[in-house]
């Protein structure tokens, strides 16, 4: 006799794993060019001045200055870089 029941297979157990993705560097941040600000799947973050957008939606700086969020054209979530005078 088993003391205790067949286990069986179950077909929860696994997970992946986090993505990493959301906003990296907060508006007032200072930032030089080439860091990263969001990672993002799709746009929901649109680039403004002195923002580009990777081929996998990441938004990056190429400019010196400080992160602004902001809205555009349309509702439309704008990240922008603003040049800082020094």
């Amino acid at each position: 006799m088993a003391t205790s029941k067949a286990g069986g297979s179950t077909s929860n157990g696994r997970d992946s794993i986090g993505r990493r993705l959301g906003v990296k560097l907060f508006a007032g941040q200072y930032v030089t060019g080439g860091e990263i600000i969001i990672r993002q799947r799709g746009t929901k973050y649109h680039p403004g001045k002195l923002v580009k957008r990777g081929k996998d939606d990441t938004l990056f700086a190429v400019g010196v200055g400080v992160i602004k969020f902001h809205y555009g054209q349309g509702g439309k979530k704008l990240v922008s870089v603003v040049p800082v005078n020094s």
